[in-house]
């Protein structure tokens, strides 16, 4: 039987992620659908002022019915920083009203990150973001109240997610490497205009350890809350293997 979790997706940037997740998904023997809409972003940047704006659920709520009309059983926000920039109460919130306005299950790529790093049962993580330094800070503090702890955190400065979406292979393996810390048990890579779906594997392989990236742990956290429990795929990272 078909599974099926929609996303809303802001803006343009690396959205062709989770086709290709779905792609990859199946071909290891899974059957889930992962369609995902656009929602408004307002400004492209990362500013705390322009994320507060784009996570605002009137937003993230105004294309969730064309995603529940067309069958998704779960809907997840599919953005790291317009979540995490609420903290940790004001994310839960936010996903608390995105499902009573779905009427389905719900959650977001912050959260997805804290559960993939507990389900791997990662105590100590580094931070390897696109995001200005001030912004990743407030990653971490999300993490933090998680319970996780990050060893190490970098920021690369970059505002738009436009910008983050012209990023290939070698910019991103670059970032990885770049964030790394001999204590931290995986890298996190939390942007979901960041493409990185083609190359989980690449990326555990250059630092040698797992690997989460935004757009990973989204389709992850989708299946989790329907407790679909996905095939082994390799090509996915550690998180699906």
């Amino acid at each position: 039987m078909t599974t099926m979790v929609g996303f809303l997706y802001p803006g343009y940037s690396a959205e062709d992620d989770f086709p290709r997740m779905e792609s990859l998904l199946n071909a290891a023997g899974d059957d889930v659908l992962l369609p995902l809409v656009h929602t408004d972003i307002g400004t492209d940047a990362h500013r705390v002022d322009a994320l507060l704006e784009m996570g605002s659920v009137d937003r993230i709520t105004a294309k969730v019915d064309e995603l529940t009309g067309a069958g998704a059983e779960a809907v997840v926000w599919a953005c790291t920083s317009a979540s995490f920039v609420y903290g940790w109460d004001g994310a839960g919130e936010q996903v608390r009203r995105l499902a009573a306005s779905a009427d389905r299950p719900a959650s977001s790529t912050s959260f997805a990150f804290a559960r993939a790093a507990t389900a791997l049962g990662l105590r100590r993580v580094a931070v390897a973001a696109t995001y200005p330094t001030d912004v990743a800070a407030l990653f971490v503090d999300f993490l933090h109240a998680a319970g996780i702890k990050v060893v190490a955190m970098r920021g690369s400065g970059i505002i738009t997610a436009a910008e983050v979406g012209t990023w290939g292979r070698e910019e991103v393996l670059r970032l990885a490497r770049a964030g790394d810390h001999p204590d931290a048990e995986a890298v996190l890579l939390p942007d979901t205009a960041l493409h990185t779906a083609a190359w989980l594997p690449d990326l555990e392989a250059a630092i040698g350890k797992p690997v989460l990236t935004a757009n990973q742990v989204t389709a992850w956290e989708g299946l989790r809350l329907l407790a679909h429990t996905a095939a082994p795929c390799p090509a996915m990272g550690s998180l699906f293997a």
